[in-house]
Parts: C-alpha cells; sequence; structure tokens
C-alpha cells in the first residue's frame, strides 16, 4: 500500500477537495485517500463523478488482487472519498485542488465561487501547466493563499510535484502544500510562475520540434520516434507522446508558453493546429499522428503512412569487408560492432601503435561481455580474429565498406576523404560518422559523391542500438540500400533523415539542452530541480545536467554553434553560461567540473 511518510493527522491539510474529476482529478484524489486525507471529489458533471468512483473502486480492487491493499485498506480509503455536484461541499476543506480544463475564464469563475464558500485559511491550489498562477491568484480575494500544484499523468505513479508559486503567494502556503506533497510519497520541486514551469517548459518545447520535423518532411514519424528512444533512452517517441497527451492539449500549452515567451522554438508547429481542428486530437480519437484501434486503445495500427515491410526495392552492394579509420572509442565501438556481426574489419589509424592499441581495446571490451555471460570465450576470440590493425589507409584497397570515425573537423574529414577515394576499390561505400557536419562536404572531396552516406553511431558503439542513415542529395539508392541492409546484419536500428545540422537525435536533443541552461542562468530553478523534474516527470534516463556534463559541454557548444548556424533561430543561440563554462575549462565530468563537480580519477 502507497503509505504516508509522515502522520497525516499531523497536518494541517486533513479534509481536501478535488475540482474536476477527469483523469488527473481521479488519480489524484487517489494518491490522497491512500495517504488518509478526508477527500472532496467534485465536478459539475454527475456522469464524470460516477465515473471517478467507479475508477477509484476499479484501481483498489487491483491493489488488493497484487496484494498491495488489504480488503480493510479498500473499504477505508474508498470510505475517505465523497463526490458533489456542488462547490459548497468544498466549504470545510483545508485545502483545494482545481484541475479544470485549461482555460482562464472557467478557472477564474471557480476561484471567484470558491471565495465565497471556503474558510479564510484555505489554500487555493491550480492543476495547470499552462496558464499564469499569478494571473489567477490576482483575481482572488486572498491571492497570498493561491498557488501551483502540478501533479503529472498518471498521478497514481508519477513523482513529481511542481509547486509553483507566484510573487503574491506566501511562504507559509508553499510550505504546507510541500509538506503534503512529501506526505503523498512524491518528490516537490518548487518553481516560478512562468508557462510550463520546468517540466512542461522543457518537454513541450522538444515536442514542437518533433512535430515541425515531421511536418518538413525531414524524417517519418517512425523514425523520428525510434531514433529518440534509442539514442537518448526515452520512454516514448516524441510523436507518440504527443497523441498521449493530447495533439489539442499540447496546442493549447505551446500558446500559452509562446505567449510569454516570443521565442519561435514555442510557437506552435501548424500540424499541430491542423490535426486539432480536424478531430484528430490522439489516442482519446483513435487517431493523430499515428492511427489507433479505437479511441482511447494505445494499440497502432497500420495506414496509408505506414511503411511497408520488406524496406528497399532497390538492391543492395554486397559487403564483406570492411575499413574503420580511426583509433579512439568510437572507433573501436564500431570495429567491435562490424566484427561481432562477422564482417572481416582493418581499422586503420595514424600509427601501427594507435592501431594495435584500438585492437587491444577492443579485446578488453570482449572480455568484459565474456565475464557478464553476454558472449562465449570462443565468440569473443573469433571477434577478435576478424580485426586486423594496420597504420595505413592502403590497406582499405580491398574493404567493401570504409567508415571514418576520426576527429570531428570538417577539414580533417575531407582529407581523409580525399586519402579514401584514391585507395578505395571502385563500388565501395564511403560513409562518415559525423553527428553535426555536412556529409556532403565529405562527398565532394572525393571523384565519387554518389557512393558517400552517413551513418551516424552512438556511443557506446556495441551497447547503442540506433544508426542514423543520412542521404545527401547525391548519394545513390543503392548506396542506401547497401547501409540499411548492412544495419541490419549488425543488429542496428536504422532510421532515416537527410543532411542537415543535427540529423534527427542532436537537432531535437540539443535546444532542449540549450533551454534548460537558460532557466539556470536565468535563477529560474536549480540544477538539482530541473534535474529532478525531467528525470521524475518526463521519464528521462538523465537529467538535461547530468547528461551535458558526461557529453562534454565543450562538445555540446560545438553542437549548439551548428545547429544556430544552420537554422539561423535565435532560440538555437547557445546559452552565455554554456560558453563562459567552456571558456573556463570547466567541460564536464572529463575536467572534474562542469555544471557540477566531480571526484578526480
Amino acid at each position: 500500500m502507497a503509505t504516508p511518510l509522515s502522520d497525516p493527522s499531523q497536518s494541517p491539510l486533513q479534509t481536501i477537495a478535488v475540482v474536476g474529476l477527469g483523469t488527473m482529478g481521479t488519480g489524484i484524489a487517489e494518491v490522497l485517500a491512500k495517504a488518509g486525507r478526508e477527500v472532496v471529489g467534485i465536478d459539475i458533471s454527475e456522469a464524470q463523478a460516477a465515473k471517478c468512483v467507479a475508477a477509484l473502486e476499479a484501481s483498489t480492487a487491483r491493489g488488493v488482487e497484487r496484494e498491495r491493499l488489504t480488503e480493510q485498506d479498500r473499504a477505508d480509503i474508498l470510505a475517505r472519498v465523497r463526490t458533489s455536484t456542488d462547490l459548497e461541499a468544498a466549504a470545510d476543506a483545508d485545502l483545494v485542488i482545481e484541475v479544470a480544463p485549461e482555460s482562464y475564464e472557467v478557472k477564474q469563475q471557480i476561484f471567484r465561487e470558491l471565495d465565497g464558500i471556503v474558510r479564510p485559511e484555505t489554500i487555493l491550489a491550480t492543476g495547470t501547466n499552462a496558464l499564469s498562477v499569478t494571473r489567477l491568484a490576482a483575481d482572488s480575494s486572498r491571492p497570498e493563499r493561491v498557488l501551483g500544484l502540478h501533479f503529472f499523468n498518471p498521478a497514481p505513479a508519477m513523482r513529481l510535484v511542481e509547486v509553483v508559486s507566484s510573487v503574491l503567494t506566501a511562504p507559509a502556503a508553499v510550505t504546507a502544500v510541500t509538506d503534503l506533497a512529501l506526505d503523498l510519497g512524491k518528490e516537490p520541486v518548487a518553481v516560478g510562475d512562468r508557462p510550463g514551469f520546468v517540466a512542461d517548459g522543457l518537454l513541450f518545447g522538444y515536442l514542437n520540434q518533433a512535430a515541425a520535423m515531421y511536418e518538413a518532411k525531414y524524417a517519418s514519424r517512425e523514425d523520428i520516434d525510434a531514433a529518440m528512444r534509442l539514442g537518448c533512452g526515452l520512454p516514448m517517441g516524441p510523436l507518440a507522446l504527443l497523441d498521449l497527451i493530447g495533439v489539442d492539449t499540447a496546442r493549447t500549452v505551446l500558446e500559452a508558453m509562446y505567449a510569454a515567451s516570443r521565442d519561435r522554438l514555442h510557437a506552435p508547429a501548424p500540424i499541430l493546429k491542423q490535426l486539432s481542428e480536424a478531430g484528430l486530437t490522439g489516442r482519446k480519437a483513435g487517431r493523430g499522428f499515428y492511427t489507433y484501434e479505437a479511441p482511447d486503445s494505445p494499440v497502432v495500427v497500420r495506414d496509408a503512412l505506414t511503411p511497408l515491410e520488406g524496406g528497399s526495392l532497390t538492391a543492395g552492394r554486397e559487403v564483406r569487408s570492411v575499413g574503420v579509420a580511426g583509433s579512439g572509442t568510437m572507433a573501436s565501438g564500431i570495429a567491435e560492432v562490424f566484427a561481432k556481426g562477422g564482417y572481416e574489419v582493418v581499422i586503420a589509424a595514424r600509427s601501427e601503435e594507435k592501431a594495435q592499441a584500438a585492437k587491444a581495446r577492443i579485446g578488453k571490451s570482449l572480455a568484459r561481455s565474456v565475464d557478464k555471460g553476454r558472449l562465449t570465450a570462443e565468440a569473443a576470440a573469433q571477434t577478435l580474429d576478424r580485426i586486423t590493425p594496420t597504420g595505413t589507409y592502403d590497406d582499405f584497397a580491398d574493404v567493401d565498406l570504409a567508415v571514418e570515425a576520426v576527429a570531428e573537423d570538417l577539414e580533417v574529414k575531407r582529407q581523409l576523404f580525399a586519402a579514401l577515394d584514391k585507395v578505395c576499390k571502385p563500388g565501395a561505400v564511403l560513409a562518415t560518422t559525423t553527428s553535426s557536419l555536412p556529409v556532403v562536404a565529405c562527398a565532394r572531396a572525393t571523384s565519387r559523391p554518389q557512393d558517400v552516406i552517413g551513418m551516424h553511431f552512438f556511443n557506446p558503439a556495441p551497447a547503442m542500438k540506433l544508426v542514423e542513415v543520412v542521404r545527401t542529395v547525391l548519394t545513390a539508392d543503392d548506396v542506401h540500400a547497401t547501409v540499411r541492409e548492412v544495419c541490419g546484419r549488425i543488429r542496428k536500428h536504422a532510421v532515416d533523415c537527410g543532411d542537415r545540422a543535427g540529423f534527427i537525435v542532436n537537432a531535437l536533443l540539443f535546444p532542449y539542452l540549450n533551454n534548460a541552461i537558460k532557466m539556470v542562468q536565468e535563477h529560474y530553478a536549480s540544477l538539482d530541480d530541473i534535474d529532478a523534474a525531467m528525470r521524475l516527470g518526463g521519464g528521462y534516463p538523465m537529467g538535461p545536467f547530468e547528461l551535458l556534463d558526461v557529453v562534454g559541454l565543450d562538445v555540446s557548444l560545438a553542437i549548439e554553434k551548428v545547429l544556430h548556424r544552420e537554422f539561423r533561430d535565435p532560440g538555437l543561440a547557445p546559452a552565455p553560461l554554456l560558453e563562459h563554462l567552456v571558456a573556463a575549462g570547466c567541460l564536464g565530468r572529463k575536467t572534474g567540473r562542469g555544471f557540477r563537480e566531480y571526484a578526480k580519477r
């Protein structure tokens, strides 16, 4: 059973009214009742109130079946909840939590009526995630008792609660609801009043950019979603998440954010308006970016946009051997992946010693896999035997596919491609692993630009399943087909994208990271609160500042500059705080200090 962390009888907030009994209001009522609070659920619809009670009965019954609750627990929880269609039922509440539709008019009317019903000391909380808490408070006769209490859906499962203060909010009210959130087993994060607060403020900008990327036909909905799941470890892709949230809801949140920020990254993508006005609002309607089995069903079904099974109709070129140029972590990881896939691999570095060191690194990686039971000793030995280290690119003469993984410097890569052009046999596919540079610039350094393509692996290459396959306007169809087939053989998930800065993952990830830095720079929220908000409220495996310090602040700044230079959007300009930290040599974990300090190795 979800038990409160302290004795609920010691809290000043004993009786709590929840106004609005939709999915969120019902979830909040359940959390409160399980934590020992008396709950008054209020909704203008009798049917909705009855639906709330039925949902509570069903969820507590599941709790008993799973042995998380006893029958007595269940009876006590249900006895603590009563419902009404009249706001007067909130008269004895110590706290009222309003979760009505996202409309100033609706919410202001509720607050005005509550002013005449509740006691002077009662706290009034709005569950809005898009509207101004200050504006709602200013219309109340007790603005010092009004604040935001933003739960995340589903409320019983999601641990994050954003406690939102306006300039009018009394500190005592903030303390009382923060203590309540802790009693509920939640993690409260204190934030100021701006549209989207922390979690949604960062999340919805990212979702909006994903919608715009799809609308521009840069990549398919399936590839955008797969890229962000596999490249960033997210539980859902952005377009599937928009369908879950509701396309209309996302549009409302973004419009509120744009009205406040005038940041073009928050201006709702036109496709959100088009889908909303067509009634294609996502799962709840049975169709949004995807088509579902039925309204409210999570089951996606085929539609006219679903890719055909079997992939490309173009035959690829035969690939038996692969050359990997480079000796760093990425080059070693890519060579290991190809060797595990059964390919003969030549790894070439600037010297024989560096190439031998790269092979030794691969040997240690394979040994770790053996120790963990992921690979047999025999398979590891066979894999290592397929790798030939060399100090000259001349040994790429017979490879069918050459993949470069050298420094992220365009001139260095262009010189390498010019060398590969002379060494590699006709018909060999030449690939770059660049994450931010134009693939076509590498292609133009050769006499065969039609044979050049991007294969953006993610670090660590043996573990990460994603490869972004980047076609230029000059790439031949059979070269694209070849790389797709190779990705299948090495057990990677290939996503297609065009040759523009950031491809899919970095183009969506780094503006989100940059916006998080701006929040800290503006003293809106702390590093720890932002990281907690995105882990707990957004399902991210790491908070933005944890991730920035792992990636490296210098790498992050370089990618931000490339994105800003290509898209010319002022909202993509690197945050000055990031530039200052890089200038000071604070590059993240690798230097012992970035946004946080780390113990020296």
